[in-house]
């Protein structure tokens, strides 16, 4: 199903940036205005000089693009960036805290062969903003390479690639680094034959599901149509960089993500309380649960059936919410799995309307949801638990498309480990 390759990989030479601890950022679509100026003053070999934020220039968007694409020839002629003199698949290991806890998840960098969604290789989960399609076909096009890996999961339920990642991760790694901030990640270069052999076989007859770079991916899509040899097989635009994690590694979480409402009219925020209250049973919260607490509530609520939190649907604290027993979620088709296409659907699209998009907001980060409603920024604020990953797969597989922002993979993959030069073979 999936055409999975090595590449001629263009890394970052540490005897000239230094601490790479300080060349890394996250992909582009997280990174605001104040990260952008944050990771810039890291290093001026940074990856966020290359690869932008979400926003490009709102004054003169073309100049970062050109501005991105002279640096990197620059950094290529200087020898801060070296390209591989023979094609590699590469694998990380990163090694994170979360709530306590040490985890590791790894990822294996390869180019996939760019296919239309219909071939039934690559599957998506989510719908995409035209302009920030856009942004991301005009950064390829001015600088003719890929700078962030595409995550994107697989299945080995045999463990049969597990046993051969396994042994590479056995060796010492040809990059390790160290952050206070983002956890360690150590890096190696897979250049044995045998072993890209044994890697692109086990792709041959298994799909792969994006998770976090769906942008990207469509703009890859139409980067390949537009070239005059886009036909040739080895042709590197033909391909793009992804990062791909097993469904099962125990450091890939799937997080939620929440919906913070604001600026309605006193009608709107009262039809929308009424209709929660007529699909789903409304408790009040145990004054003595924090809301990681809360959280872990719903989560244990949800294994049965549908469960949420909600602040500011009553005055006296945040509420628990189940639904109905007498509600027929199924007659409302599959995706009502999720609390999240009922709340888009059923209690908040029948009020806005399309107007949703003015009134909604979405953030991982649930205190920062609470602390909105507190502070009076925001009316109300929906906590959510993860979408189930067992679920995500079933339902992606079919080639449906999930609810706007019903996934929040952690933790994002890094940028400026390795990137994908278009040009030439690969």
């Amino acid at each position: 199903m999936v055409v999975f390759r090595p590449f001629r990989g263009c890394r970052y030479n540490p005897d000239v940036v230094g601490d790479m601890a300080t060349i890394l950022c996250p992909p582009y679509d997280i990174i605001g205005p104040e990260l952008k100026e944050s990771l810039k003053s890291r290093s001026p070999y940074n990856a966020v000089h290359l690869e932008g934020g979400e926003q490009p220039d709102p004054v003169a968007p073309e100049e970062s693009y050109r501005q991105a694409a002279a640096l990197f020839r620059k950094w290529l002629g200087q020898g801060v960036l070296k390209r591989d003199s023979q094609p590699c698949f590469y694998l990380m290991r990163h090694r994170y805290q979360y709530r306590g806890q040490t985890r590791s998840q790894v990822g294996l960098f390869g180019d996939i062969q760019v296919e239309d969604y219909d071939s039934g290789a690559v599957f998506p989960h989510e719908f995409t903003r035209e302009p920030a399609v856009l942004d991301r076909v005009a950064l390829l096009d001015a600088c003719r390479a890929q700078f962030s890996p595409i995550m994107s999961l697989y299945r080995d339920a045999e463990g049969q690639l597990r046993q051969v990642l396994e042994q590479v991760m056995s060796e010492e790694p040809a990059l390790s680094v160290t952050s206070t901030t983002d956890g360690d990640v150590a890096f190696w270069q897979i250049s044995s034959a045998p072993v890209q052999e044994d890697i692109s076989r086990f792709f041959s007859d298994r799909p792969v599901f994006l998770a976090d770079g769906h942008h990207r991916y469509e703009a890859a899509l139409r980067y390949r149509r537009r070239q005059s040899d886009g036909d040739a097989a080895e042709a590197a635009h033909n391909y793009v960089t992804m990062a791909l994690i097993e469904f099962d590694d125990p450091g890939l979480l799937l997080l939620p993500y929440h919906r913070v409402v604001g600026g309605l009219s006193a009608d709107a925020l009262a039809g929308i309380k009424a209709k929660l209250s007529e699909l789903f049973e409304v408790q009040p919260a145990p004054p003595e649960h924090s809301i990681d607490a809360l959280l872990d509530r719903v989560h244990t609520l949800g294994q049965q059936g549908h469960a949420l939190a909600v602040v500011g649907l009553a005055a006296d604290g945040p509420s628990l919410l189940t639904l109905r027993r007498e509600v027929d979620w199924r007659q409302w088709g599959e995706l009502a799995v999720s609390e999240a296409w009922i709340l888009e659907e059923q209690v908040i699209k029948p009020w806005l309307g399309e107007a949703i998009t003015q009134h909604v907001d979405y953030t991982h980060d649930h205190d920062d949801a609470v602390s909105q409603v507190a502070s009076g920024e925001r009316q109300m604020a929906c906590l959510l638990r993860p979408f189930p990953m067992d679920t995500f797969e079933s339902i992606v597989s079919r080639g449906q498309r999930l609810p706007s922002k019903s996934t929040f993979f952690y933790p994002k993959l890094p940028t400026g480990l390795v990137i994908n030069q278009l040009e030439g073979a690969i």
